[in-house]
């Protein structure tokens, strides 16, 4: 057993400590569609269990992210998670909004999905990996 107050799940666990420089990484709603040619990782149980803060939370907790990439839908139709996202990263992380549907197209990229059991609208970030030197 890991001896870490980290992530316990070992598909998570395995694929922070395989990510590169640059790779994608996509947490996502209960909702969003994923690509069949992306590796997923389905930790939703029921409706909002468990939620998309606690699992982004806990990926910041091990990852170096670079950029984040967000639905810009998501300004206007739930603004309040969006801050509640942008409080999760520091003030000078690069933020890129794009449309729903070139959110989805880019998807495509991810090295990985997680799907959240989260119900809330626009509940999706792509997370570009950083390096930690």
């Amino acid at each position: 057993m890991k001896n870490t107050n980290g992530i316990l799940n070992s598909k998570i666990s395995r694929v922070i400590a395989e990510v590169g420089h640059t790779d994608l990484l996509l947490i996502s709603d209960a909702g969003l569609p994923i690509p069949q040619s992306v590796e997923r990782i389905d930790v939703a149980i029921v409706p909002n269990i468990p939620r998309f803060l606690d699992v982004l939370k806990a990926i910041l907790s091990e990852l170096s992210v670079e950029r984040i990439v967000l639905a810009e839908e998501i300004k206007s139709v739930n603004p309040r998670f969006n801050e509640e996202i942008l409080s999760l990263f520091p003030s000078n992380i690069e933020v890129t909004y794009v449309s729903h549907t070139d959110f989805k197209r880019t998807t495509q990229c991810a090295r990985v999905a997680i799907r959240t059991g989260e119900f809330t609208p626009y509940a999706n970030i792509i997370l570009q990996a950083g390096v930690v030197f």
